[in-house]
């Protein structure tokens, strides 16, 4: 890598990278999920400068999973590091029982709703994680190889609305290796997660193989957000919330939408009624829409057009107001997991559609 490439982000760098998800509060406060490791030690440092030069301030949360016997021991560490440089930080502690299969996942639940709450109980609305530009390449890579639909191969997102806070990850176009150096010029140690490293985990496969290269643009990223303002749009169209538990898709409407932005509402429907992480796979996703769209010619609601898809059932109905058919999305056999958020119903481009101001701000 380039010496340019690999240069320390500085603070205008980083202030143009926060930037697209102004406005912000008065002094605002944001919290950063910190584990130590390298990346998100840096954006803990770059976001501390960034908020104290808007007389606002930040808060580490750190996240002891209680997996190995060091990990309390590495939380505490980490958080007299960053109370070193002025920043509050606290420790949330994954309690109870860890599953024998499915670890990491069980885990990034878990780290996402002790820091969700977290946000919740003080009172703040931006929450920053520290994924990077690798980090993105993997995820691509990892959600290829499962034929993911067109939103898991646009990656992470760099802007989610969760009920608690807005998620932010301002350094997906950013490398390792630049992280590395930011912190390398400030004399900062990190602490390196030896399960990065473990085979037994998908991601540090994917990083020994050497299989995902990083992004050389930020044209994904700007694809992603265009389809998000698309898909945004669609969504305010045709979906309805007259039906308790549930939401309704207009069946005319969903049928003019173009193949590929009618899988993509179908999908951000399914994941959030279903209160799922991810979207249906790609063929059963694209079946589905297909299902809805023919509808229009096939005529009749009623139990017979009824199926399900991810813990969701679709059913074909007329509107109580008119002979306007509709299709029915809602849990499967009332099916309510009240632990999991899934993913929001709106992708965070609608709140930029025209509004006076941000919600965040309402």
């Amino acid at each position: 890598m380039s010496a340019i490439a690999a240069a320390p982000l500085t603070a205008g760098q980083f202030s143009s990278l926060m930037a697209p998800f102004a406005p912000f509060e008065f002094r605002p406060v944001l919290a950063v999920a910190v584990s130590g490791g390298r990346d998100s030690l840096a954006l803990a440092l770059l976001a501390h400068d960034w908020a104290g030069a808007l007389e606002g301030r930040i808060v580490g949360l750190i996240v002891d999973h209680g997996l190995r016997r060091e990990s309390a021991d590495e939380a505490a560490k980490t958080r007299d590091l960053l109370a070193r440089h002025g920043i509050t930080a606290e420790v949330l502690r994954w309690r109870g029982a860890k599953p024998a299969t499915g670890l990491q996942e069980a885990a990034r639940e878990a780290r996402y709703r002790l820091l969700l709450a977290a946000c919740r109980r003080r009172g703040i609305l931006h929450l920053l994680i520290a994924h990077q530009s690798d980090d993105q390449a993997e995820t691509v890579v990892m959600r290829a190889a499962r034929r993911s639909g067109p939103d898991g191969l646009a990656g992470m997102a760099n802007l989610v609305e969760q009920r608690d806070a807005r998620v932010l990850r301002p350094l997906l176009s950013i490398p390792r290796a630049r992280l590395t150096a930011t912190l390398e010029a400030r004399a900062v140690a990190w602490i390196d997660d030896p399960s990065n490293l473990d085979g037994r985990f998908e991601r540090a496969r994917l990083r020994k193989a050497g299989l995902a290269a990083a992004p050389t643009s930020v044209g994904p990223a700007r694809s992603r957000a265009a389809g998000d303002r698309r898909l945004a749009a669609a969504a305010v169209d045709l979906l309805e919330f007259d039906v308790a538990g549930a939401v309704a898709i207009d069946r005319a409407g969903f049928a003019r939408l173009g193949r590929e932005l009618a899988r993509r509402l179908l999908s951000r429907v399914i994941r959030a009624v279903g209160r799922r992480d991810y979207p249906p796979r790609r063929e059963r996703l694209e079946r589905a829409a297909a299902r809805l769209s023919l509808g229009v010619s096939r005529g009749k609601s009623g139990k017979s057009q009824d199926f399900t898809l991810s813990e969701c059932c679709l059913e074909l109905r007329q509107a109580p107001d008119s002979r306007r058919l509709r299709w029915i999305v809602r849990p499967e056999n009332g099916r309510k997991d009240t632990k999991k958020a899934g993913q929001p119903l709106i992708p965070a481009a609608f709140f930029s559609c025209g509004a006076v101001s941000a919600p965040h701000l309402c």
